[in-house]
């Protein structure tokens, strides 16, 4: 090789640069939200766990069974009934979306559709 003493420290610099977001935090995306949870309410339709990993699959459940397949009755979980519904059923409890929805949607930098068809709810302030 003709060019090895530059092309060899070029590619050190190269993959150093390009490393270094991932070096520098260490896999630290820094601190884990802790959304706002409703006050006065103790149950959800299903454990923490599985909310925060898969609440948007109950969504797009709900979705399908509302719309394409006109399906509006409540699920009954442990004697409470729950609406089908984004705005009648989750946003009833979790009413603030800036302090609920948006802690986690940011941290995680995901861009919900939700909000394409529904309205974006009021804050309370």
């Amino acid at each position: 090789m003709y060019d090895a003493k530059y092309i060899i420290p070029g590619l050190i610099v190269f993959v150093a640069l390009m490393t270094f977001p991932i070096w520098k935090n260490m896999g630290n995306a820094g601190p884990v939200p802790k959304p706002e949870k409703p006050v006065g309410v103790t149950k959800c339709i299903d454990s923490v766990k599985y909310m925060r990993t898969s609440h948007m699959k109950v969504l797009d459940d709900w979705r399908d069974e509302v719309l394409r397949e006109g399906d509006r009755v409540p699920i009954e979980v442990n004697g409470v009934k729950y609406d089908k519904s984004l705005m009648n059923g989750c946003l009833k409890c979790h009413a603030d979306k800036k302090k609920f929805c948006d802690e986690c949607h940011v941290y995680t930098s995901v861009k919900p559709y939700c909000w394409d068809c529904h309205f974006v709810p009021k804050e309370t302030f």
